[in-house]
């Protein structure tokens, strides 16, 4: 029998991922360390890394942490070259405190988790129909934040500003607001009211844009979502939104989930035990993606208060003792298997 040192290496490259600079770390089938790089985070780097995997031995696949900010460059690059790829979760804190940290330790980290069998996840694609969703969704949810930031602005300064201005202004609705604010001349600035008026003039302009912004983001989320899940949008309180995160979270190859109990572990509404001696019970999970959770939350509220079956559902679990807040958490748990199925026959259609 040849001895071990004879034996080509099966090379676990982990890599712990940076903004300008990856860090790697090799390690061989017995856990051995090969050896460390620093590559820049360009192509040129990623080939680099790749060149220096491959001389080390057989490369075997790669652990990177960050596969969804930091990594995912990388993580595309190789995957298109045809290597595996596994996502890395960050070393716990107590590995941390007992080894130090360090980028080569992160590194090497990551590699002996994949080495393990610790590490399985594989990362989303991000190359199709679901990352488009998520890419706009982003611009989505700031455009709403700064909404809303300009919406309580005006109100803020409308509590302050000049009797007349705000005997003008008091109690319109915020669309009659904005809509009369945005017509303001103020004029040269000569007193705290020509002031007023131009903040208020600008807010409510600002406040308009943001809108329309919002109204061109939804329409193109609106033609996206039955491009990847058609079926998705057919279910009762499954609106464009609310598929779109449910969509984001499984990702463009939503097949690297092994079953709907993995999506529901991903949503954050898969049952955690709570038993305690003769009690048993299962608790709300805090975990996971909260935007899929809310989206969950959304379609059971929905269908509460406008689905006969759901009803029933909810009178009958409550005769037998649970709580509404437990009945939700049973209800995110069914929906996220039939959502799990919808998006998953999306791939094959």
């Amino acid at each position: 029998m040849a001895s071990l040192s004879r034996v080509a290496p099966q090379v676990t490259v982990g890599v712990d991922s940076h903004k300008d600079v990856h860090v790697a770390a090799a390690v061989d089938q017995v856990g051995r360390v090969l050896g460390t790089i620093w590559v820049p985070t360009t192509t040129h780097g990623s080939a680099q890394l790749l060149r220096w995997a491959t001389r080390l031995g057989a490369v075997q696949r790669f652990g990177i942490e960050g596969t969804g900010s930091f990594g995912a460059g990388l993580s595309r690059w190789l995957q298109q070259q045809g290597y595996p790829v596994v996502e890395v979760n960050r070393p716990n804190r107590q590995a941390r405190r007992r080894r130090g940290k360090s980028d080569p330790v992160d590194a090497e980290a990551a590699a002996r988790a994949v080495l393990a069998g610790e590490a399985t996840t594989t990362p989303k694609a991000a190359n199709g129909t679901v990352e488009m969703l998520r890419v706009l969704r982003v611009a989505r949810r700031s455009a709403i934040k700064a909404r809303g930031q300009a919406a309580n602005q005006l109100h803020s300064l409308l509590v302050t500003a000049p009797d007349p201005l705000r005997q003008q202004l008091r109690g319109l609705p915020l669309a009659r607001l904005v809509q009369v604010a945005a017509a303001f001349r103020p004029g040269p600035l000569t007193d705290p009211q020509a002031a007023t008026k131009l903040a208020l003039r600008e807010l409510a302009r600002r406040y308009q844009l943001l809108t329309a912004e919002l109204d061109r983001l939804d329409a193109q989320l609106a033609t996206l979502v039955p491009k990847a899940a058609p079926r998705l949008l057919a279910r009762r309180g499954v609106g464009a939104q609310v598929a779109g995160a449910l969509l984001v979270v499984a990702g463009d190859n939503p097949d690297r989930l092994r079953s709907e109990a993995a999506f529901s572990m991903l949503c954050g509404s898969s049952p955690l035990e709570a038993s305690s001696g003769k009690t048993i019970r299962h608790r709300l999970n805090r975990g996971g993606d909260r935007d899929a959770n809310n989206a969950l939350w959304t379609i059971a509220m929905t269908r509460l208060s406008c689905d006969e079956r759901t009803q029933r559902y909810l009178a009958r679990r409550t005769a037998e003792g649970k709580s509404k807040r437990e009945i939700i958490r049973c209800l995110k748990r069914y929906i996220a298997r039939e959502i799990y199925r919808d998006i998953t026959a999306a791939i094959g259609s």
